[in-house]
């Protein structure tokens, strides 16, 4: 999810120097390219604006990495490798965007770097968005991916996701855990809900990039009108039993209403006996993927989601120290 610019009023938290010089430059190409009144736009122009600010983001392919495009029923799925390699794992990618925007493109070169830099394969489920389709469309579609994914490659599988995408890679685990032992999961600033008004979610309710009346906006069109308090395929955190699930690694950004989430599933893993790490960026906004060849912070942060991949995807044992100590 992007947000629009902030305005640091009397009672908001103040940004000034919890962000670093490095984290405002992007903060601001961002609002270039997203301004302010794009959240006034009909979702076709949210999606084209969206679409152009990431594409003012996307980096070359690394030497050697290729994608192919296919279709499983009627999801569209991107396939990258890198040549001359033997994958070790593959990783099922899905991508942030608030469950609105989004697709195959957003998040191309993320997934690429991943393949490159872990000798995986990769990947990425174009669901269908809302709010053309509500609420159970996009988790659907991912769950039908992870059964391609696993059966065509007969390889440890990691589930990923960022943001939105966190959300529906975490519920696909919760649906998946008593059939399939999965190598790992990776979340990285998820959406696991429910909403609230309390921690993370009031501290940084107007942070820069992401605020709670955006997350109100997305959560409502995915919803439609329906019930979804009790359903963990809509947010993971309801669930009631989080026994059986992957090694997880859960990277939330400092400020941003969701950081709370990564620590809330993270001790119900550990309180449901299963390993999950916690690490919290200092300093780091929602959306700082886009940051990583630019924001030493986010560089550092992207090292770490590529070391979990690399220790999932070979079934080795990963602890907090181990993340915490890697940098570039």
């Amino acid at each position: 999810m992007v947000a629009k610019a902030v305005n640091v009023a009397k009672g908001e938290t103040d940004y000034s120097t919890r962000i670093d010089a490095e984290t405002w430059d992007f903060i601001h190409k961002v609002e270039i390219h997203y301004p302010p009144d794009t959240v006034d736009l009909d979702v076709s122009g949210q999606r084209a604006v969206y679409n152009t600010m990431c594409g003012a983001f996307r980096q070359a392919y690394p030497a050697g990495v290729t994608a192919k495009d296919c279709l499983v029923g009627d999801v569209p799925l991107r396939c990258y490798q890198r040549q001359g390699t033997n994958a070790d794992a593959v990783v099922l990618y899905c991508h942030g965007g608030g469950f609105v925007v989004g697709g195959l493109d957003s998040h191309d070169d993320v997934c690429a770097e991943i393949c490159d830099q872990t000798g995986f394969a990769v990947v990425s489920v174009d669901y269908r968005l809302s709010p053309e389709y509500a609420h159970p469309a996009a988790y659907d579609d991912c769950v039908a991916a992870f059964h391609w994914v696993r059966d065509h490659y007969n390889l440890p599988l990691v589930l990923a996701g960022d943001s939105a995408g966190a959300n529906l890679a975490a519920a696909v685990a919760h649906t998946v855990r008593t059939v399939t032992a999965l190598a790992g999961m990776v979340l990285i600033y998820p959406s696991l809900g429910p909403l609230k008004s309390t921690g993370s979610y009031a501290e940084h309710a107007h942070a820069p990039l992401l605020s709670i009346d955006e997350m109100e906006f997305y959560e409502a069109i995915r919803s439609n009108g329906a019930d979804t308090t009790s359903d963990a395929t809509f947010a993971p955190l309801v669930d009631n039993d989080f026994y059986g699930l992957p090694p997880t690694v859960a990277i939330s950004a400092e400020c941003d209403p969701l950081c709370d989430d990564s620590k809330e599933y993270c001790v119900a893993i550990q309180n449901a006996g299963g390993s999950a790490i916690w690490i919290n960026e200092a300093g780091l906004v929602h959306g700082y993927l886009r940051a990583r060849h630019t924001v030493n912070r986010a560089r550092d942060s992207f090292s770490r989601i590529v070391a979990a991949f690399d220790a999932f995807g070979h079934r080795r044992d990963l602890t907090h120290s181990d993340l915490l100590n890697i940098s570039v």
